[in-house]
């Protein structure tokens, strides 16, 4: 599952809301507490954008944006160990005692004891995403399907916070999204997802029991097929 910094950030849009974070945290705790095997990818946009910026050098200012999305996955993991859950981070570099460096070995291994893992760092290269990050680390770990939990409750084909007409789709193709440059995810993702034939499904975090409501089967965002 990949969650929106911005969307973690509440109302605030920067930082961390804790209120928000625990929501997702309990919601999590059902999916762990059945059996399912759960993996989160944080964006860092609640923290560094930097990529607006001229000043800063593109390899530098990613470089910032991998260590937001560890600060992320350290926070969140923390609200998730408090609601009784056991989790470990991994990241694609080294970073002392705060993660555990990333194999799919030790990630398998934390899964079938029952953890929820954090893949924090992206894939530890500049000019890559978080949403390559997220569509990487579920190739590796061979997931069954990426949960992508956003600010907006799924895919449209406009921006709906321009158009007030722009249209939600039900289901969109893979292939529809990179020829229509839909921005489920970025195209790097987008293709990735393709060549090995991950869907993703598209909701609102912020909706009331979203995640959980996405696993049961009460599904109220976008299926993008492979």
């Amino acid at each position: 599952m990949k969650l929106s910094g911005e969307a973690l950030a509440g109302e605030k849009r920067t930082g961390f809301d804790e209120e928000t974070v625990r929501r997702v945290a309990l919601q999590v705790k059902q999916l762990a507490d059945d059996g399912t095997q759960v993996g989160i990818v944080i964006g860092g946009g609640n923290f560094w954008r930097g990529r607006t910026s001229e000043n800063i050098d593109r390899t530098k200012a990613d470089q910032i944006g991998m260590l937001a999305t560890v600060m992320n996955c350290i926070y969140v993991s923390e609200i998730f160990r408090s609601t009784g859950m056991k989790t470990s981070i991994l990241t694609p570099f080294e970073c002392g005692s705060f993660t555990k460096l990333f194999s799919k070995d030790k990630a398998v291994k934390y899964f079938s004891e029952g953890q929820v893992v954090f893949f924090a760092g992206g894939t530890g290269h500049p000019y890559f995403s978080t949403d390559t990050g997220v569509v990487l680390r579920a190739v590796e770990v061979e997931a069954d399907v990426i949960l992508l939990a956003k600010s907006i409750d799924g895919v449209y084909d406009d921006d709906p916070a321009k158009n007030p007409e722009a249209k939600k789709y039900s289901e969109v193709t893979i292939d529809e999204v990179i020829s229509r440059n839909l921005h489920v995810v970025d195209m790097t993702a987008s293709i990735l997802a393709k060549e090995n034939k991950i869907p993703m499904w598209v909701f609102g975090l912020n909706e009331e029991n979203s995640i959980v409501n996405t696993i049961k089967g009460n599904f109220n965002g976008t299926k993008v097929l492979v």
